[in-house]
C-alpha cells in the first residue's frame, strides 16, 4: 500500500493524505490459478465459495490466494461496523474505491460515508457480497464504481452490464428512492488487459441499463479522465489503473454536485444579491416564471412535470438524461425587446452539454474543455461555477465565460425570451439576472 499527501488542490478543494492500493492490478506474483485453495482460517460467512454453481450473476469471480484474504479481513472488519455505519453514503467498488482509504470522511466533511471496495473485486463480487456489505447498512445512498476487473479476467461488457443490472434491482428492491450514483467505468490501457473499446462498450450498455430507473444518476467518469486516445493519462493515473492524488480530487469535485442535486449532501447557501439595476429572472425556489413553449408555465413548481429541469440549492439544475439527445427547452415567460445584459452562473459536470438561448438562438453552454466547442479557453474552470454575460446591443449578441469571448456577434431576433436547453450531463445554473440597457 502507498501513502500519498496531495501538496496542492484541485477546483479550491484541499485534500488531505490519501490511500492508494497497490496491488489491484493483480501482482504476477500473485497470479496462481483460480482454482487456488481458500487462505488458511478464513471463516466460512465470509469464505469465496468454492464453486460458481448456485451463485448470483455471471462472469468471473476471483479466487487468488491473496484476494480471498483480503476478502475476508476486509469484510470481518466491517462487520464490527453495521452499527457505526447506518445511514452512511456507502461507496462501493473494488481498489479504486478502496483506494479512499477508510477515513474518507476526511474528503467529504459532514457527510457519514463507508468505504466498501475490495481491491481486485468484480461486479459478481460485488453482487454477492451487496446484502452484507452495503444493504445491511440501511444506506442512505450508493456512489458505484465496478467493472475494470471483470476486462482483465476476460469478461464481455454484457456480462459485467448484466451483472450491474442485478446489482441496481437489488438495490431497488431494498429502496426504491434511494439514490444511486453510477460512475462510468475508468479509462485504462489495452497493455493492463483493458482495451478502449471494451470500455466504451461497458458505457454504453451500462447507460442503457438505467434507462428506466430514475433513482440512478450516471457521472461520465470516463470523459473526466480520458485522454484523446480514450485512455488513462499517467500524470493523473501513474500505473494507468489507478489514480493518484490528483486523480482522487478531480473524481472528488465531479461527485460533490451530483451529491448535492440528489439531497444526499447540504449544498453551500447562496446569498446573492443581483447588482443595482439587475432584476432575478429566477427566485431561487421554484420555477415560476419559467415553462415549455409546448405547454403550461411552471409556476409555483419545484421541477418539469418531465423531471429534467428542477429548482433547489437556488439553482435550476438540468438533470441527468436517461436517453440520447434528450433536447427540451425552457423559456421565461417573460420576453425582452429592449437592448440588455444577461449575467448568470453555470456548473457542468463532466462532458455535460446544455445551452442558453437568447430570444432565439442558442449559445453553446456545456463542460468546454471536454465537450467544446471552445476547448482554448484559458479560464474555465472545470467541475467549478462560471459566469457568462451576454450583451444584446442592435440585434447583436456579445457573449462571455469569465470575460473570455465565446462569440463576438450573435445574431438574434428583435425579441424574444431567454431559455436553457437540456441535453446530456448534468448542468446548474444560477444568478440569473438581466439588466435593460438605456
Amino acid at each position: 500500500m502507498k501513502r500519498l499527501t496531495l501538496l496542492s488542490a484541485f477546483g479550491g478543494i484541499a485534500l488531505v493524505a490519501i490511500s492508494v492500493i497497490a496491488h489491484a492490478q493483480t501482482p504476477a506474483i500473485n497470479k496462481v490459478s483460480a482454482a487456488a485453495p481458500a487462505a488458511a482460517a478464513v471463516p466460512s460467512r465470509f469464505q469465496i465459495p468454492a464453486t460458481d454453481d448456485g451463485l448470483p450473476g455471471a462472469g468471473p469471480i476471483r479466487r487468488f490466494e491473496w484476494f480471498q484474504k483480503l476478502w475476508n479481513d476486509r469484510r470481518s472488519a466491517w462487520a464490527g461496523r453495521i452499527e457505526r455505519d447506518q445511514g452512511a453514503i456507502v461507496f462501493l467498488g473494488d481498489s479504486i474505491t478502496q483506494g479512499w482509504g477508510d477515513n474518507m470522511g476526511s474528503m467529504f466533511p459532514g457527510v457519514k460515508v463507508a468505504n466498501r471496495g475490495i481491491s481486485g473485486d468484480t461486479t459478481r463480487g460485488v453482487l454477492i457480497r451487496l446484502q452484507e456489505d452495503v444493504l445491511a447498512l440501511n444506506p442512505r445512498g450508493v456512489v458505484l464504481l465496478i467493472g475494470t476487473n471483470d476486462l482483465e479476467e476476460g469478461a464481455i461488457p454484457e456480462t459485467t452490464a448484466g451483472n450491474l443490472a442485478l446489482i441496481l434491482a437489488a438495490l431497488r428492491q431494498h429502496s426504491a428512492t434511494m439514490p444511486v450514483i453510477l460512475c462510468n467505468v475508468f479509462p485504462s490501457s489495452p497493455t493492463k488487459k483493458r482495451p478502449v473499446d471494451q470500455i466504451r462498450a461497458i458505457n454504453r450498455l451500462y447507460f442503457a441499463t438505467i434507462k428506466d430507473q430514475p433513482q440512478v444518476t450516471l457521472l461520465d467518469t470516463f470523459a473526466l479522465f480520458a485522454n484523446g486516445q480514450g485512455e488513462a493519462k499517467p500524470e493523473e493515473f501513474p500505473d494507468l489503473l489507478h489514480p493518484n492524488a490528483i486523480g482522487y480530487a478531480k473524481w472528488e469535485s465531479a461527485l460533490r454536485p451530483m451529491l448535492e442535486s440528489t439531497g444526499l449532501t447540504a449544498a453551500w447557501p447562496d446569498d446573492f444579491t443581483p447588482e443595482p439595476g439587475f432584476k432575478s429572472l429566477f427566485n431561487g425556489r421554484d420555477l415560476t416564471g419559467w415553462g415549455y413553449t409546448d405547454g403550461p408555465l411552471f409556476d409555483g413548481k419545484t421541477a418539469t412535470d418531465d423531471g429534467r429541469f428542477i429548482a433547489k440549492n437556488s439553482r435550476i439544475i438540468v438533470t441527468v438524461s436517461r436517453v440520447e439527445r434528450a433536447y427540451r427547452k425552457l423559456w421565461t415567460s417573460e420576453t425582452f425587446p429592449r437592448d440588455f445584459t444577461l449575467k448568470l452562473e453555470f456548473r457542468a459536470s463532466p462532458n455535460a452539454d446544455s445551452g442558453i438561448f437568447v430570444r432565439e438562438p442558442q449559445l453553446q453552454c456545456r463542460d468546454y474543455l471536454i465537450a467544446g466547442p471552445y476547448v482554448n479557453l484559458k479560464s474555465y474552470r472545470p467541475l467549478d461555477w462560471n459566469e457568462v454575460v451576454i450583451t444584446v446591443k442592435g440585434g447583436l449578441a456579445h457573449c462571455l465565460c469569465n470575460g473570455e469571448v465565446l462569440i463576438d456577434a450573435l445574431p438574434v431576433p428583435a425579441t424574444g425570451p431567454i431559455g436553457l436547453e437540456s441535453d446530456h450531463g448534468q448542468m446548474e445554473f444560477r444568478r440569473i439576472r438581466v439588466k435593460e440597457l438605456p
